[in-house]
């Protein structure tokens, strides 16, 4: 098993920034979205911004971007910092959130000014 969740995507889905270690477990990637449905905000943003410190690098599929930062901000619900980043990635990621991340900025919004 891999010690961090960080690693284990490193493992599965490579670094832009490093190599990526050698390792001989089963990198199957059903394995690593139970762990990422698991994991704490803390150590799904870990892994974010290890992996993509510039959001529009890193080897990340979308996808998994944008399931971790909806599980971050399941935990997270009224945290206008990560909101604005989970909006900035949508944004960057294609129209089809738009929406969603138009909603995100809003929410923050209203935080900020309460």
């Amino acid at each position: 098993m891999h010690s961090t969740l960080t690693e284990h995507a490193r493992c599965l889905y490579g670094d832009e920034f490093g190599p990526t270690p050698e390792c001989d477990l089963d990198h199957r990637e059903h394995y690593f979205v139970e762990e990422l449905t698991f994991a704490d905000a803390d150590s799904i943003l870990a892994m974010l911004r290890e992996l993509c410190p510039h959001v529009v690098d890193g080897r990340l599929p979308v996808w998994v971007r944008n399931l971790s930062y909806r599980l971050a901000l399941l935990q997270r619900p009224d945290e206008p910092a990560l909101m604005r980043e989970a909006a900035e990635n949508l944004w960057l990621h294609g129209p089809d959130w738009d929406g969603v991340a138009a909603d995100l900025t809003r929410r923050a919004d209203a935080l900020e000014a309460s």
